[in-house]
């Protein structure tokens, strides 16, 4: 019997048209099917789809066709239903180990992405300057493809029926996206992230080692390739002299053995050098400082780890705890964390007494089972549990803004993690103490104790697996206790985030509560009023120059590039002040991964360039105001004690009009 697949894939134009004639009609069967009825129907499609993809000229059909298929429901109750949080890291591991039906879902959905981006379909959630963003980083994790660079081990064992329509699945994306400068856009992309530092930087690790290897097979076109990768790709595989060759831990373990002093000091500014300057960290340092500890070479440690005098005054009073740390969270696989200590040398913060018998503690202290379970889901097995763990709380300790919600609705619980490590330290790790004991934590309420091991779930129903250590652990606690929170709020005349984040969040959140919106009616409140309070709480030229004390939670109206209103969100409000352009700017904490993005009408927020620290986003004061519509403040400064020009509140209201608040009416 004749193999009906590969005669539809070798037959040319007369077998395809049979194929979309057959497809067009499975389409209009599941856009008419019933709610229960549209599984199978979406089989069916996907079935027939999977021959056009085949097909050595369906490519182009199958696009034409993504919108269509789209608004029939082929991605219902899918996670490619929501094509706005996919991650780019995700899709190569589908495209190469998923099942037949799942790699065809992936596929339509990338042609989905392609449509989107040049605007031949319109989708509400995915802006096409996002699709376009989302469709570069795939193909930066799948230049082996590409380029022709030829499939490793695991790959060729993967390799199946589908595989060659996948690889020119690939060539047509990068043909519809365009081939000059994607590498070089790439590149550019790993320093805006890394200008952020955040403290989940596999994916970046993984575009690094595609563009390493892209420039070594000479393949790469773009004239300026080499143009700031070398800074990325030796900072990971040779950031000194005697690594530049990347000769493997062991071969570089024994030439530090036989170097002499002078070689073994410039190994240690090398090291530092390259990790300040990108935000990364090479296995070779953390086996540098691994060798320099056990070598009695401990004198180098200030220089490997880049400190200045703070961070030297503090390594020299608890250089115990240093090598305690060093040695049970710094390894290669763990090497993110050698940057962590060495911002968290610089932060001073083991001055704080509760801090440094804090870190002893969760040093003597063992893991839950369920701890060791979520640890090793999340970071995987080849090192210990507690070795992630202690790693991640140095990390967040040392980047108390680079944390992120991941792929999960919690952003609430992300920003307290957040604040907690920016603000109060010891609280954190208490919270860390109890869970890493038992499965729940103890949080109090309005005086009433939660127990989050008897809550139910929150937002995030299963492990976080694309989150830092100390979120994977945290997370779901904390976004249980918000939930409860939220539920005896419920009720209550105004938003209950007027009680949840000082509750939450710590004594030190602004009792003083402001609201743009009506809770009950998401009508317009005093908008103007709104406007002048955020002025008189947070604007140096009209508060009497006070600045901002404790970071404090406020709520944005999130808007996509075209103004549109797209949810409510969570972020910290961490200072307001000149920027080098000597215009007022609002430097804040975005939870959500990248902090970078256009919310229309001309307001694209700033990651760098602006007088940003790292991790901060900012924007200028009126534009900040533009997209706010919640914020505490302390009720210490009385309202407009330099009145606000109206011209200015009219302004920025009308920003607000124009964007998230278009249609809500006035009270």
């Amino acid at each position: 019997m004749v193999d009906a697949e590969m005669t539809d894939s070798k037959n040319p134009a007369a077998n395809l048209g049979m194929l979309l004639d057959r497809l067009d009609r499975q389409v209009t069967h599941l856009d008419s099917a019933s709610r229960i009825g549209k599984t199978d129907h979406a089989i069916r499609v996907l079935d027939v789809a999977r021959r056009v993809l085949l097909h050595e000229d369906g490519l182009p059909a199958l696009r034409e066709r993504a919108g269509t298929m789209d608004k029939a429901g082929l991605f219902s109750g899918t996670d490619w239903g929501h094509p706005a949080n996919l991650l780019p890291g995700l899709v190569k591991h589908t495209l190469t180990y998923a099942p037949a039906p799942t790699i065809t879902l992936e596929a339509i959905s990338l042609l989905r992405f392609v449509a989107v981006a040049s605007g031949e379909y319109a989708h509400p959630t995915l802006p096409p300057a996002q699709a376009e963003h989302f469709l570069t980083q795939v193909l930066a994790l799948n230049l082996d493809r590409l380029l022709g660079q030829g499939a490793d081990e695991a790959r060729r064992n993967a390799d199946g029926p589908l595989t060659p329509a996948i690889d020119r699945l690939m060539q047509y994306v990068m043909q519809e996206i365009g081939t000059e400068g994607i590498l070089d856009h790439l590149i550019d992309e790993i320093w805006r992230i890394m200008a952020q530092r955040p403290l989940q930087v596999d994916h970046v690790k993984a575009m690094i080692v595609q563009i390493a290897q892209a420039l070594q097979s000479g393949n790469a076109k773009a004239a300026d390739a080499h143009r700031g990768a070398d800074r990325l790709i030796s900072a990971l595989f040779g950031p000194s002299t005697l690594s530049r060759d990347d000769p493997g831990i062991a071969a570089y373990v024994d030439r530090l053995s036989r170097a002499d002093a002078r070689t073994v000091q410039d190994e240690a500014y090398a090291m530092a050098r390259a990790m300040h300057d990108t935000g990364l960290v090479s296995d070779y340092h953390a086996t540098y400082l691994r060798w320099a500890l056990e070598a009695d070479h401990a004198t180098m440690l200030p220089d490997a780890l880049g400190l200045s005098s703070t961070g030297l005054d503090a390594l020299r009073c608890y250089e115990p705890l240093v090598r305690a740390l060093v040695d049970a969270a710094i390894q290669p696989g763990t090497t993110q964390a050698v940057y962590g200590l060495s911002l968290m040398l610089e932060r001073g913060i083991l001055y704080s007494p509760p801090i440094a018998p804090s870190l002893w503690r969760l040093l003597e202290t063992p893991l839950s089972g369920d701890g060791i379970a979520a640890l090793e889901a999340s970071c995987g097995t080849a090192l210990p549990a507690r070795t992630h763990l202690v790693a991640g709380i140095i990390m967040l300790l040392g980047q108390p803004l680079g944390v992120g919600q991941g792929n999960n609705p919690t952003c609430q619980s992300a920003r307290a993690l957040s604040l907690w490590a920016l603000n109060d330290p010891d609280y954190l790790l208490w919270l860390v103490a109890q869970v890493s004991r038992g499965n729940g934590l103890i949080l109090h309420f309005e005086g009433e104790p939660l127990d989050t091991g008897t809550l139910p779930p929150g937002l995030a129903v299963s492990t976080l697996l694309d989150a830092d250590p100390v979120s994977v652990l945290l997370v779901p606690h904390l976004d249980r206790a918000y939930a409860e929170m939220g539920r005896r709020c419920a009720g209550r005349p105004e938003d209950p985030h007027r009680w949840i984040n000082p509750e939450l969040h710590g004594w030190w959140v602004g009792r003083d509560f402001h609201i743009a919106v009506d809770v009950a009616t998401g009508a317009l409140k005093d908008y103007e009023g709104f406007l002048r309070h955020f002025h008189a709480s947070y604007h140096p030229q009209h508060n009497g120059n006070q600045p901002v004390i404790h970071p404090q939670p406020a709520g944005i109206a999130v808007t996509d590039s075209k103004g549109t209103f797209v949810g409510w969100h969570a972020i910290t409000l961490i200072r307001v002040g000149l920027d080098p352009a000597e215009r007022m700017r609002v430097y804040f904490f975005n939870p959500n991964n990248d902090s970078g993005q256009d919310w229309g009408h001309g307001i694209v927020v700033s990651t760098h360039g602006c007088g940003e620290r790292f991790g901060e986003g900012s924007l200028p004061f009126e534009d900040f105001a533009a997209r706010l519509y919640l914020f505490h403040d302390d009720g210490l400064s009385p309202l407009a004690p330099a009145p606000v020009p109206d011209g200015q509140i009219t302004d920025i209201a009308e920003k607000g009009r124009k964007s998230w608040a278009a249609g809500r009416a006035d009270l």
